[in-house]
């Protein structure tokens, strides 16, 4: 049975065409297909932007399947709505903070702390992570469900998978920061994958530290996995 399709949020910026090489990546690691979409006020709109997507992904990917969809409203409830069911979601930010279209800033970390399903950030400008490791950033030994899905990956993959352990009994003055540590590695790694560790705060749900601070300063990108409901 085909998996479901991998979805990449698009809309013409630097960071979106970054995103979609990598989604046309992890879709054909997947062997599934790739699904476009482009949140606009107006359908009519969208044409030029999907029509440019897609003749990129004929010149580097011609045998993926590939639908778009043009969502009208917001980015983030399209790409919740139009994600439902993918085997991952992927968006791309220039550096979070700072807009880099008008999909991308806020968007990454409003879907982050709300993941509708695995959502990839596209971080940083490098195209090739063959032979990379997957690093996995937990903030306890309970987060099952980015555990699961980072040793997967690294199978997918083939790589080595590095485990980072943050809490408060990780750490000892004669010891290094397990944070500070996996900051480092993303520098040479594939991806780090950081559980959805939710927080409640007066305004709306709020990331862990770990998975704060690969969002803000990570070099490789960050694929946020949802816990599973309790």
């Amino acid at each position: 049975m085909t998996p479901p399709n991998v979805v990449v949020g698009v809309d013409g910026s630097a960071a979106a065409v970054r995103a979609l090489d990598r989604a046309a990546d992890e879709a054909a690691r997947r062997r599934t297909g790739l699904r476009l979409v482009y949140a606009v006020p107006d359908r009519d709109e969208a044409a030029p932007v999907l029509a440019s997507a897609r003749t990129r992904l004929r010149a580097r990917h011609p045998g993926l399947p590939v639908a778009a969809t043009a969502a009208e409203g917001g980015a983030v409830r399209a790409l919740v709505r139009e994600s439902a069911g993918a085997s991952l979601t992927v968006i791309g930010a220039g550096g979070l903070g700072a807009v880099a279209g008008a999909l991308f800033g806020s968007v990454s970390l409003r879907l982050a702390a709300r993941p509708p399903g695995p959502l990839l950030i596209v971080r940083g400008a490098r195209t090739r992570d063959e032979g990379r490791a997957v690093l996995l950033g937990l903030e306890s030994d309970a987060e099952a469900d980015a555990a699961a899905f980072a040793f997967a990956e690294a199978e997918r993959r083939g790589a080595r998978l590095r485990v980072f352990l943050h809490s408060r009994n990780a750490t000892g003055a004669d010891r290094p920061d397990p944070v500070r540590a996996l900051l480092a590695a993303t520098r040479e790694a594939s991806v780090a994958v950081v559980e959805a560790h939710r927080r409640t705060h007066r305004l709306g749900p709020q990331l862990g530290q770990v998975a704060q601070t690969l969002l803000h300063h990570s070099c490789c990108p960050v694929l946020v996995v949802p816990a599973s409901p309790v």
